[in-house]
């Protein structure tokens, strides 16, 4: 694994505990522990673009848990 990726990671977990703790409400634990598995999904497989929100042909991801 490079140093990039390491890197997204570990920031996609420091925001997932910082979202739960301003909610004051839940565990970081399911989301720091999906953090590698979101991270492959949008950079390998799911095509998206954030800068136009309205492509007809994005895909949509949706975590429930």
């Amino acid at each position: 694994m490079t140093d990039i990726n390491k890197l997204s990671i570990n920031t996609i977990r420091v925001l997932a505990a910082d979202m739960v703790q301003a909610a004051n409400s839940g565990h970081p634990g399911a989301p720091m522990g999906c953090a590698p598995m979101a991270h492959v999904l949008f950079t390998r497989f799911l095509k998206a673009n954030p800068k136009n929100s309205k492509w007809l042909n994005r895909d949509r991801f949706v975590l429930s848990n």
